[in-house]
Order: C-alpha cells, then sequence, then structure tokens
C-alpha cells in the first residue's frame, strides 16, 4: 500500500465504523477474535509457505526448498516450480469441490421441487424454459417434469468425461474461445471429473511438472463456472426469482434486539428462504410475540445473506445483510442473534465462545459444517426443509426467553442502503433488451471499460475492506464500470459504492451513463458463486461483437482474495482470457518458472495477464491503461 493509505489506516482495522465500534465490546469482554488473532500470527510466519516452497504431502517432509542451503529439491525430487504449482492446485480442488457441493444441493433441491417434495415452487417459468430450451430439453411439457428433467441433466454435467463433451460448455462457453482451450489441451469436462483428475495428480511421485499441473488448474476453472456454478444460480434464479434491482439495508444496524432474529450465514439459500416463507406467515409472528419479541425477523449473513439480498425485498421479516465474514464475531458481539444457522463455509471455528458470552444457539444446516460449541445439526434435505424452518424458529423462540433481560445489546446505529439484484437479464433490460447502448457508451468513451471484482476479505494487506473499496473508488473515478460479487460485493454495499449516491464518486461520463438508467456505478451481481452470472454477460457481449475476450477492455481484480474459492475463480479468469489483478501476492514468489508462465508467457497461451501489486491506487491506474489499450485495438478513442 502507498504511504498515504497507510496513514489513512493507522490505528484501524476495519474499514467499516460498526466493526471499528464492536471490537471495543469485543475486547472488552476479553473475546479472542479475526483481528488480534491475525497480529499473533503474523509474528510466527514461516517463509517457506509464504513463498510456496514447503511439503508436507508424505512422510518423507515437511520438505522445505531453500537455493542458499542447496535444497534446491525436495526428498521426492520435485523442484520448487511444481511444489509451489501442486500446493495452488491443491486449493483450487477444494474451491470447486464446495462449489460444485453447492451446485449437487442446488440441482437436488430443484429436483424435489419438480417433485412436489419441497416448500418452493418453480417461481421464473421464463428462466426454466430458457434453460431447458438452451440445453437441448424439450420445452413443450408440464413445468415440473421440465424442472425435474433438468436439475438430472445438470447432475449429469458435472460428472462428464473427455468422452461424452459437455454441452454445459459449449452453449456458455464464447465461441472465439473454445478453439483456444482445444490446442492448449484446457477444454474442459465435468468439474466431478476434473476434481479427480487433479487429486490424483497431487498424489505423491504423481505429477511433478509445474507447466501440466497449471494447465489441470485451469482446465478445472473453466469445468466449475461452466458445469457447476451458472447451473446451480439457474437452478436458484428458476426456485426463487432472477435476481432484479432493489433497494436493500445493510451493516450491523440492521440488528433490533426486540426481535427474535435467525441469521444464515453461508452460501446456500434453502433454509433461508424455507424460514422467510414461514417468519411471514402470522402464526409464527404471533408466536414470537407471545414469547416477549416484537416479532421475528430473519438475518442474512455472508454470502447466504447475498443470495437472500438478491431475490427479496426487505421488510418487517427479511431485514437485510450485515457484511462480509470479517464482520461475523463483531455481529454476534451485538447481543441480539438467536439463531446461527450456518452452512457450506466461513464459519469461524471460534464462535463457540461468542454463543457462551452473548447467548446464541449456534445451529448446522449442512452436514459438512461442524465446530465446537455446536448445538443442533439439522441436516439438509429438500423434503425436510419445512420442517427445518419450524425447529429453527423454535429454537430461536427459545433463545429469545434467554436472552432477553440476561444480554445487554450493543448495536451500532448505521444501516446503508444498496441496490442489489443485478443480473445479465436485469442488465439487457435497463438497456433495451439489447446490448447496443452499452457498446455505443464504451465506443463513446463515457465508459471506458467493465471490471469484475470477485473477492473475499483479508487482513494480509490492510484493514478489512480497504484495499477493495479503494481500487474501487478509484476505478469509477476513472470512469469504468464495476461489477463485484462475493465478500468483496458486501464490503462495497456496506461502504455505501452500490447506492445510487455513489454516483458522486464517478467520473462525469460513467456518472452521466448511472443518472440516465438509474444505477449504482458498482452493480451488486451477488456472491463469488455469480462469477459463472458475470462470464455470461462479458460472453454475451464478446458474441455481440464476434471478438475474442482479451479483446475487450474488461478486467477482473481480486484486492483481497483469501481462500480457495478465490483461488479457482481467479484461475478461471486466466483460461477465460481476462487481465487478472490479485493481492495479496498468492504464494509462489519461491518458483521463478512458474512465476514467469503465470504473469508473463500466459498472456501468449490464454491471451490473460496475471498482474500483482497490493498498492490498490497503482492496481487502478494499471487496470486503465490495460483497457485503454484494449479500447485502442478496437479502434475506440
Amino acid at each position: 500500500m502507498t504511504e498515504t493509505i497507510l496513514e489513512k489506516t493507522e490505528g484501524r482495522v476495519s474499514y467499516h465504523d460498526s466493526v471499528e465500534e464492536m471490537l471495543l465490546r469485543i475486547r472488552e469482554d476479553g473475546m479472542s477474535n479475526v483481528f488480534d488473532r491475525w497480529i499473533e500470527q503474523e509474528k510466527i510466519r514461516c517463509k517457506f509457505c509464504l513463498q510456496g516452497l514447503s511439503c508436507q504431502l508424505c512422510t518423507q517432509g515437511p520438505c522445505r526448498i531453500s537455493e542458499k542451503s542447496g535444497q534446491d529439491k525436495g526428498v521426492c525430487g520435485i523442484g520448487p516450480d511444481a511444489m509451489a504449482m501442486r500446493n495452488v492446485l491443491l486449493r483450487n480442488i477444494m474451491g470447486a469441490g464446495t462449489y460444485s457441493h453447492h451446485a449437487y444441493e442446488a440441482f437436488r433441491t430443484l429436483k424435489a421441487t419438480g417433485q412436489g417434495k419441497t416448500p418452493f415452487k418453480i417461481t421464473d417459468v421464463d428462466k426454466l424454459k430458457w434453460m431447458c430450451g438452451m440445453v437441448g430439453i424439450d420445452t413443450n411439457q408440464d413445468n415440473n417434469q421440465m424442472a425435474v428433467q433438468l436439475a438430472d441433466f445438470l447432475e449429469k454435467e458435472m460428472s462428464k468425461d473427455p468422452e461424452e463433451p459437455s454441452v454445459m460448455v459449449d452453449v456458455f462457453a464464447p465461441k472465439k474461445r473454445k478453439q483456444v482451450w482445444k490446442d492448449l489441451n484446457i477444454y474442459p469436462t465435468g468439474v466431478v471429473h476434473e476434481e479427480q483428475n487433479c487429486v490424483a495428480s497431487c498424489l505423491t511421485n504423481v505429477d511433478g511438472d509445474y507447466v501440466s499441473l497449471a494447465k489441470k488448474a485451469l482446465r478445472l476453472g473453466l469445468s466449475t463456472i461452466y458445469t457447476a456454478q451458472i447451473g446451480l444460480e439457474m437452478a436458484q434464479d428458476i426456485l426463487f426469482g432472477t435476481p432484479y434491482p432493489h433497494e436493500v439495508n445493510v451493516d450491523l444496524g440492521i440488528m433490533d434486539p426486540d426481535y427474535v432474529n435467525i441469521v444464515f450465514n453461508g452460501h446456500q439459500p434453502w433454509a433461508g428462504v424455507a424460514t422467510i416463507l414461514k417468519a411471514r406467515t402470522p402464526e409464527v409472528q404471533q408466536k414470537a410475540k407471545a414469547a416477549g419479541a416484537k416479532g421475528l425477523r430473519v438475518v442474512g449473513s455472508i454470502e447466504t445473506g447475498q443470495e437472500l439480498l438478491q431475490r427479496f425485498d426487505v421488510d418487517d421479516v427479511f431485514t437485510g445483510l450485515m457484511g462480509n465474514w470479517l464482520t461475523i464475531e463483531p455481529l454476534l458481539a451485538t447481543g441480539t442473534v438467536d439463531v446461527l444457522a450456518m452452512e457450506e463455509n466461513c464459519s469461524p471455528p471460534a464462535i463457540d465462545m461468542y454463543a457462551e458470552q452473548y447467548q446464541i444457539t449456534l445451529v448446522a444446516v449442512s452436514t459438512i459444517i461442524n465446530l465446537p460449541g455446536l448445538n443442533h445439526l439439522i441436516p439438509y434435505n429438500p423434503g425436510e426443509v419445512d420442517a427445518m424452518a419450524d425447529r429453527l424458529i423454535e429454537l430461536g423462540i427459545e433463545n429469545f426467553g434467554k436472552r432477553k433481560g440476561k444480554i445487554t445489546p450493543k448495536v451500532p446505529v448505521k444501516i446503508q442502503k444498496a441496490i442489489a439484484g443485478f443480473s445479465t437479464e436485469a442488465v439487457l433490460k435497463a438497456l433495451g433488451n439489447k446490448l447496443d447502448p452499452l457498446v455505443e457508451v464504451i465506443a463513446a468513451g463515457k465508459i471506458k471499460g467493465v471490471v469484475a471484482l470477485v473477492n473475499c476479505a483479508s487482513l494480509r494487506n490492510g484493514p478489512q475492506d480497504w484495499n477493495t473499496v479503494t481500487i474501487t473508488k478509484e476505478l469509477i473515478k476513472r470512469n469504468i464500470l464495476v461489477v463485484s460479487g462475493g465478500c468483496g460485493n458486501h464490503a462495497l454495499e456496506v461502504a455505501g459504492l452500490c447506492s445510487l449516491e455513489a454516483s458522486d464518486y464517478a467520473g462525469e461520463g460513467l456518472k452521466e451513463v448511472c443518472k440516465a438508467l438509474g444505477i449504482p456505478p458498482v452493480l451488486s451481481f451477488g456472491t463469488c458463486t455469480d462469477t459463472g452470472r458475470i462470464s455470461m454477460l462479458v460472453t454475451a457481449l464478446a458474441d455481440h461483437l464476434d471478438v475474442d475476450i482479451p479483446q475487450l477492455p474488461i478486467a477482473v481484480t481480486a484486492p483481497e482474495w483469501m481462500e480457495q474459492k478465490a483461488t479457482i475463480d481467479a484461475v478461471f479468469a486466466l483460461a477465460y482470457g481476462a487481465y487478472t489483478h490479485l493481492s495479496p501476492t498468492p504464494f509462489v514468489t519461491g518458483a521463478p518458472k512458474l512465476v514467469k508462465l503465470l504473469t508473463e508467457d500466459i498472456e501468449g497461451l490464454t491471451g490473460a495477464k496475471l498482474a500483482l501489486g497490493d498498492d490498490p491506487v497503482q492496481a487502478a491506474i494499471d487496470i486503465e491503461t490495460h483497457i485503454i489499450s484494449k479500447r485502442k485495438g478496437l479502434g475506440l478513442q
């Protein structure tokens, strides 16, 4: 970061005042917290791990590579470049596996709904028919039958191997990318097949070539987007409605201690949606009032919250989104949470002490979640989600009776307005259902280009969300439209950059477009799962112009990437052909040939470019320079 940014962040742990306020309480109560644990861990970092030069796969290790000591290979003989790339690929497998797990749950929920086994319904019939038409399923049949057939088709797509080419890849990949992928031998098949192939490749003494491992990572990234992410988001759209822009509330000020508050945390919306539907009935609200509460509310936390936020209006029941994963402990410390219902990921293992201190019932609503102090495990089954919602409501009302009068609440006062719910369909609708108006404002220079910010939240390169907010302000100031997803999206919503008022931060051209269309300069596209949804918009633009992805004035940035799902999104972007900025620097710096492959050679292979750098201002300048060069390549001023 630059000196100016360091001066601005000195003494802070977060960009958000609400988090800073709650941290005072957390420390006063003597609670361990992610911000203080970061400081202590930073004192004992291993430089070998930071450089990607450590391996613990077999009993001959752990091995560490150090040229200074003359150890240029592990015991098995693996070199630094392959060791570092294998470490990256292993993380990619975890990310792909998590996305494909989400997809599996989406497809079986869609199928069970078509069979009449869930409280859900086919909300977006047009999306169902469109999707079926795209993949070759007969649309002249009952909607529920179509839903069952589509679910079976999508699940089968995830397991396809090279002998049976993927329909999803053929339908949704950019036209001019396919031959590039075939020539590089990275044309993807089903994500489950690719996961198995990559896992087997990472076994000790199997694949020790860094180029081969890198190509497998690229292929895995592509398969994740096309056979898991796009399908799961389309399934969720069919079930709960395609996102549409609407005003929502975010930040910790949405919490009210006088209500029974059930918080849904993770990535998957099933239990949250079922509970919203139940909580909107007079019977449930009356039960909560009989227990002494003003009513019962559903609160969104991190990506599950964003999934709900994209599709549901904020009202007396669904109160909005609290923020991203680094805000979970501050949320719990408000003393207002009755049930924390968790699934998929980002449920910090140390929150059991928060549950005890602030009287919270911890519930896992997925078999993959467990942590110390867990009170209840209610495995998700589509046919039993209605009963799950009933049980969560019971637990919330029961906890309220224990919490009320015992725990002194502390709630920051700020509630931030944001516009959530953008999608490819929403953007096209704003443009009159055609891409020409977008092309025209780009050609005229009012919008120089588009950047997709798909991001986590990390403390490695500064306070929570500071890099994310700073680079976004710098980009929109330069008349670059930002499309955001993931925990970084939550950061921008809480920071006010997804509001209509945020156009004041934008350059004159972007501001004019925002005012004319009634949109903010940052379009909230949802979660990191919506990387696939964002790619659909970019693919539509490339196919409309009959150009390849590397020719477009676009870029991707992940200014605070943190974990495994981020790595698989990043390698997808590189295979897709996009300029991709990452901060913090990945753990590969001890592998010079791999670094050269990723930062230099890859441009001649996929057309992509990997840019590194922790200074968000300089990163924005570099992105603008790249976008201008692509504009010139297209003959634009």
